[in-house]
């Protein structure tokens, strides 16, 4: 793309759920949409599969603004289950699968979910026994007329899988109940769903300790995706691949819709797991690899790397992956983005896959089409001028409505601004140069992480006084999790089995893979106002861990 064709594009059709999957599955039919092992989806399929569970939904008595949950990995099915319900105007508070019962209970609550589409087992985790441990007495409840005091919006779980216990209905079962409600009913519940309504609630770790669940529109949902295609290589036939969840932007937005747009097939596993993925791709021919750095090395570093057909791969994230007539080699020159959950993904970006003008090493790319952007000195609120380092803020039809429960004087500006909590500055050419966090939080392996979230766990511990949480540098996963426990008088633990308890307590990544236990406070270092000195302590940690 030239630099004089920047410019914001959108669909012809209106931006809603039904009108979108309806325009794809006309524009590509029997192409294959999802692919899942042996289930495979086309276009056409996921129109009519999620029709009938939109007809179903409905003859239950979900309705626009119904807040219906999904808990499920990717795949077909989660497909289906999440264009059924915001074609009808629910809201889809999306759930990670990755989350321990109090980190559940917490979302599922906050998001109030009325109606949940879960599955039974999935890999290591018991769904069905993860609800029944949040929510005392659902074991005794009916699917369809839940009532338990600990979630007091919760009605109705719909599951997926063989095991399912009595307080569950079957999606079959569901489905059943389609013929209740003709086409026509469908056609006028969408009717009724406008670009600007909310459509999804996507939970990210903030930089306070509780999630912060972010709300998108239809409008911004399926216009985002449409307008980044020109800095893109995807094109219909295409096939992409990657272990990124549908529950996270990077997975929805970036890949899923991206892929429906261009009429490109997204290729699915269970688990990431280098050698079984290598066969995937291989397999399934594969042309774009999305995922995080770290996935490079895994892969390439894997056995029988030097041995795999990977010809078919063009494009993706993952430099390594490319021919290498199409590697750039240096990260800094690769043509790069920053994005977030709370602007859908990039807010700023090049031709993904180029190589940057000389002279702009390091730029994450310029402005969006339809997104500004200012860089803002925190102490003074006035604007930076060019090269002056100073927070991001951005604007743009990109930006999600709002936090969860949180009133907009909360979250934006007056005049709507959002202030993104990062570091960086603008050329005067107008590229973006993120240079960190101005906050605390901790990026592992493309996950956030937010320390005080983390320390309020480990301070439960019966042995502990004191938590301190922060990343350390590693070469592969961006930052590793650290923790310094400061132990109460006459208690200790050793860190292995503190960690072992802390991961039957929160999901597997916020786990610190480092923690250095003191028997006394005065062991750590602390500033003369009382409070302990980060930086100082961050930097022992560094030293100690920054490497390994």
């Amino acid at each position: 793309m030239s630099t004089d064709e920047r410019t914001f594009r959108e669909p012809d059709y209106r931006a809603t759920a039904g009108e979108f999957i309806r325009h794809v599955a006309d524009e590509f039919g029997d192409r294959e949409l999802a692919v899942l092992g042996d289930h495979r989806l086309t276009f056409a399929e996921a129109e009519q599969q999620s029709a009938i569970m939109a007809r179903a939904l409905l003859a239950s008595g979900v309705k626009a603004g119904t807040h219906v949950g999904l808990l499920a990995p990717n795949g077909p099915d989660w497909v289906v289950a999440w264009l059924a319900a915001t074609r009808i105007g629910a809201v889809v508070p999306l759930l990670n699968t990755y989350y321990k019962p109090r980190e559940l209970n917490w979302v599922l609550a906050h998001s109030e979910v009325e109606v949940l589409f879960t599955v039974d087992h999935h890999l290591d985790h018991d769904y069905r026994e993860r609800l029944e441990a949040i929510a005392p007495g659902l074991d005794e409840q009916s699917h369809a007329a839940i009532r338990v005091d600990s979630h007091p919006a919760l009605r109705t779980v719909w599951m997926w899988g063989d095991d399912i216990p009595a307080w569950a209905g079957s999606v079959a079962e569901l489905n059943a109940a389609a013929d209740r409600v003709t086409d026509a009913a469908l056609l006028e519940a969408e009717a009724n769903v406008r670009p600007n309504d909310a459509m999804l609630v996507i939970y990210t770790s903030g930089s306070t300790a509780e999630p912060k669940g972010v709300i998108h529109s239809h409008g911004s949902t399926i216009r985002h995706p449409y307008n980044l295609l020109p800095f893109r290589d995807l094109e219909p036939g295409d096939v992409c691949y990657t272990p990124m969840p549908l529950f996270w932007v990077g997975g929805l937005t970036y890949t899923l819709l991206s892929c429906m747009h261009a009429g490109a097939t997204v290729v699915f596993e269970s688990r990431f797991e280098p050698g079984a993925t290598l066969d995937l791709i291989e397999r399934e021919q594969v042309t774009h690899v999305i995922g995080w750095p770290h996935m490079a090395k895994a892969l390439t570093e894997h056995p029988s790397f030097p041995e795999r057909d990977l010809s078919s791969v063009r494009g993706g994230s993952l430099d390594a992956l490319l021919p290498e007539h199409l590697r750039v080699g240096d990260p800094e020159l690769r043509a790069n983005s920053l994005g977030m959950t709370e602007s859908l993904g990039p807010h700023s970006i090049e031709m993904i896959g180029s190589v940057l003008p000389p002279g702009k090493r390091g730029s994450f790319g310029r402005s969006v089409p339809g997104v500004q952007h200012r860089i803002v000195d925190p102490v003074s609120g006035k604007d930076q001028p060019p090269g002056e380092m100073g927070e991001i803020w951005i604007k743009g039809y990109s930006l999600m409505l709002g936090h969860l429960k949180r009133s907009r004087s909360e979250v934006f500006t007056k005049d709507g601004w959002f202030r993104t909590g990062d570091a960086g500055h603008l050329d005067a050419d107008g590229h973006l140069y993120f240079k960190g966090r101005m906050g605390d939080q901790i990026k592992s392996s493309g996950m956030n992480v937010t320390p005080r979230e983390v320390e309020l766990v480990i301070e439960e511990q019966p042995e502990v006084m004191h938590a301190f949480v922060m990343g350390v540098p590693h070469p592969e996963r961006g930052e590793d999790v650290a923790a310094a426990v400061v132990f109460r008088p006459d208690h200790s633990a050793e860190p292995d089995d503190l960690r072992a308890r802390l991961k039957n307590e929160m999901s597997s990544y916020k786990v610190p893979r480092h923690i250095v236990t003191y028997a006394s406070p005065q062991e750590l270092p602390w500033l003369e106002s009382g409070k302990i000195d980060r930086r100082a302590l961050q930097d022992s940690l560094i030293e100690r861990f920054g490497s390994s």
